[in-house]
């Protein structure tokens, strides 16, 4: 799968079916601080990514 981080660097990663809120630890990301979307479409944590799915990782601006 094709992964664009919050940098809008890429990453390329082959693996087996994996849910949303696994990748982001495996990548060091805490699924409290980013959104992601699988394919252009918001998706949740629960969310399962494949192979062939583009992953985006887009960081939260907290404020107030």
């Amino acid at each position: 799968m094709k992964i664009i981080l919050p940098d809008k660097s890429c990453r390329q990663a082959g693996s087996d079916p994996v849910t949303v809120e696994a990748l982001l630890r495996d990548l060091g990301f805490d699924p409290i601080e980013v959104i992601v979307a699988r394919n252009g479409t918001l998706v949740t944590e629960d969310a399962v990514v494949e192979n062939d799915d583009v992953i985006r990782i887009i960081r939260i601006a907290h404020g107030g």
